[in-house]
């Protein structure tokens, strides 16, 4: 039987009270009729005995103390499924907004997912590939992974997400798609967003969910549990691979920290809940590869850390829980390299059962860490320079600095339409390291540098103009 009670005992903020209420649940979603006929959607939040905390998604605003009519579901928050997503546009409440009309559902499912049984997980291998050098070679995605990436206010990470969406590709061409899914963002950048991909002709393989900054903060919490929810569709029971990007979680850890102060819970470090990590796990840990299913999941969360510090709570929280990170450098962007990815501070922990023989190619572990190692030791070669002087540096030395500046003018810039593939990424990480001598790649064996150094050349008559 479908209770209705009349009246409320409290509101605050976007926050109601209502107290007699009998058999309720957590999360459990509830509809609430005005005046005027028309009904607005809440969830429960919070239970004390009989009496509910009700978080209403379009506000408070209009509601009657007295006249008011809350009626109980008795179900969580579901979101209607069906193949035909693909292509679509979605709110952050996972209603469509595309004026393509509502989607026909061939299934519903609870926003919050389902806990996979660790036993049933599949380890993650076989890559994803971007295009994009720098995380090719350096820090490659791999497949069932959450790789984040770490930027900066101001930064290029909505260029980088945009890129990653066109270009993103599995090497074995089995099915692929995108889910993404946008927070608090301004209404400029979703049409940024939407226009690049109509204009690319990417959206046909695109799933997208839009929450703008002057959407309720309750839909920011939302959107990426919907966007996932989708993800685990399209994976799991349409054995798609599915990428998964989730941009900003900065602006949802925010409305979280909003909404746990409304709800009047003691604030943690920086004003942010207690519950933030398990909070963020319950979203990262989403991603994944099940025995069974030839799908999987794969996530990009982006977050912007404020004052660009790597032990803000979000960012700090986010690497406990992920497989490594894409670190973007506020130095590199200030002299116009894009993507500006710092190589130093990136690293991808599953990268390495993703690629050599049989995935990418034989060569590229090898040649992943000489470029880590020597672009390393540049670092210390310039370091070294702002306290002597260039002129004053050994041959080889000299030489590192010359390779740093090629390594970061070729390697790691590339046009925000470019698209490399593996071989060519590979191949320009070894035409520059054959610009050191042989006696400083000591990261690498004999039979490989004899097999490629100094023998690739891919980019024609390169001049070296490194000023």
């Amino acid at each position: 039987m479908i209770l209705e009670y009349k009246g409320l005992n409290q509101i605050d903020g976007s926050l109601v009270i209502l107290e007699g209420v009998k058999n309720a649940s957590y999360e459990e979603m509830v509809a609430l009729s005005l005046d005027d006929g028309t009904e607005r959607a809440g969830r429960i939040v919070r239970i004390d005995g009989d009496r509910v905390v009700i978080q209403v998604f379009e506000g408070t605003r209009g509601l009657s103390m007295v006249n008011t009519r809350t009626r109980l579901t008795g179900k969580p928050m579901e979101m209607a499924l069906s193949p035909e997503i693909i292509g679509r546009v979605f709110d952050g409440m996972g209603r469509p907004i595309d004026g393509m009309g509502e989607i026909y559902p061939v299934v519903k499912r609870n926003i919050n997912g389902s806990a996979i049984n660790p036993v049933a997980r599949v380890y993650p291998r076989n890559c994803i590939l971007t295009g994009i050098s720098s995380i090719d070679a350096l820090a490659t995605l791999i497949r069932g992974q959450k790789l984040p990436i770490f930027s900066g206010a101001g930064m290029k990470h909505n260029e980088l997400a945009v890129q990653i969406v066109k270009q993103a590709t599995v090497a074995d061409n089995s099915e692929f798609a995108v889910v993404f899914a946008a927070m608090g963002v301004k209404n400029d950048v979703a049409d940024y967003f939407r226009r690049s991909f109509e204009e690319a002709n990417v959206m046909d393989r695109v799933v997208m969910f839009l929450n703008l900054s002057n959407d309720p903060i309750i839909e920011r919490i939302i959107t990426p549990r919907c966007a996932l929810t989708a993800a685990e569709y399209l994976a799991f029971d349409l054995n798609m691979n599915i990428l998964v990007i989730l941009t900003d979680m900065t602006a949802y850890a925010e409305a979280l920290r909003e909404f746990s102060s409304s709800k009047g819970e003691i604030p943690g470090k920086k004003g942010y809940p207690g519950y933030l990590y398990s909070d963020l796990a319950s979203i990262y840990e989403r991603a994944g590869i099940i025995k069974g299913s030839s799908g999987s999941v794969t996530q990009i969360p982006i977050l912007t850390m404020p004052n660009d510090d790597i032990t803000h709570p979000v960012p700090d929280l986010t690497g406990f829980i992920t497989e490594g990170q894409i670190v973007l450098d506020r130095e590199l962007d200030s002299i116009g390299i894009y993507p500006p990815v710092g190589v130093l501070p990136s690293l991808s922990r599953l990268m390495k059962d993703g690629i050599g023989k049989g995935y990418t190619r034989e060569d590229h572990a090898a040649l992943a860490n000489q470029l880590f190692s020597s672009y390393a030791k540049v670092q210390d070669a310039k370091a070294l320079a702002s306290v002597i002087g260039e002129e004053e540096l050994s041959d080889i030395d000299k030489k590192l600095v010359m390779f740093g500046r090629a390594f970061e003018k070729y390697f790691l810039n590339q046009g925000e339409n470019e698209n490399r593939s593996i071989e060519e990424t590979l191949d320009l990480g070894w035409e520059l390291l054959s610009m050191l001598p042989l006696e400083a790649l000591d990261r690498v064996s004999n039979d490989i540098l004899a097999e490629h150094y100094r023998k690739k050349k891919t980019k024609a008559n390169i001049d070296w103009d490194l000023r």
